[in-house]
């Protein structure tokens, strides 16, 4: 049983220096730009077939780093929702699409790269599925959108797509920025992730509150 508890250790190191080494490279230069075999040299692995072998498609790999941080993002979401209730106001439910995430990238310290990571597969279109397809599982993400959208005024349905779209762009791009500026010493428009949290929901609320021009 010895020497299998740690073959199992083993691998279960290597497929976590990886995953880091892979969000890392994806994040920095974009997923398709970096092959297996620099992933694996980055990883510390001499045999350069140790991605496929660990994590067979590059597909695959991408999945595996989404769920490794989705795990973390959820339990945090999960917690806010069972304190906040069934509250009526917007700017609590926009605070648990944000919160969550901002304080998984806080509790990782820096530098960060799961940001710019997934910054890096939603622009990809042979990738963006697999993101909403990851977003869609997560029980605790429908709760939060199902009240959020209870507590909206009355939208026109694309109007109502629209915004999401916008809604989606903001917290992505706006944490990749504040990740990249906080690995390369840049200053930040805020001070924390806390903060900078609470400058996008301000943003969001607004956002979804604001009036409809109709054209004549």
């Amino acid at each position: 049983m010895t020497g299998k508890t740690e073959r199992a250790d083993r691998v279960s190191v290597t497929r976590e220096r990886i995953l880091t080494a892979a969000e890392r490279l994806f994040a920095e230069h974009g997923v398709f730009a970096v092959s297996n075999r620099q992933v694996s040299e980055a990883a510390g692995q001499g045999n350069n077939a140790a991605v496929g072998y660990h994590f067979g498609t590059k597909t695959h790999l991408v999945r595996a780093i989404i769920r490794k941080h989705a795990e973390p993002v959820e339990r945090i979401r999960e917690r806010m929702l069972a304190d906040m209730g069934d509250s009526a106001d917007v700017r609590d439910w926009a605070a648990c699409l944000v919160r969550p995430v901002t304080e998984h990238l806080a509790a990782l310290g820096s530098p960060t790269w799961h940001a710019r990571f997934i910054a890096q597969v939603v622009t990809d279109p042979s990738l963006r599925a697999l993101v909403a397809e990851e977003t869609r599982s997560s029980p605790s993400l429908r709760r939060t959108l199902e009240g959020f959208h209870q507590c909206l005024p009355e939208l026109p349905a694309e109007v109502r797509a629209e915004r999401g779209d916008m809604a989606r762009q903001l917290i992505t791009h706006m944490c990749a920025e504040r990740e990249r500026a906080l690995a390369e010493g840049t200053p930040t428009p805020r001070a924390s992730w806390h903060d900078a949290a609470t400058g996008l929901i301000d943003a969001l609320v607004g956002l979804w509150l604001a009036p409809v021009t109709r054209d004549s």
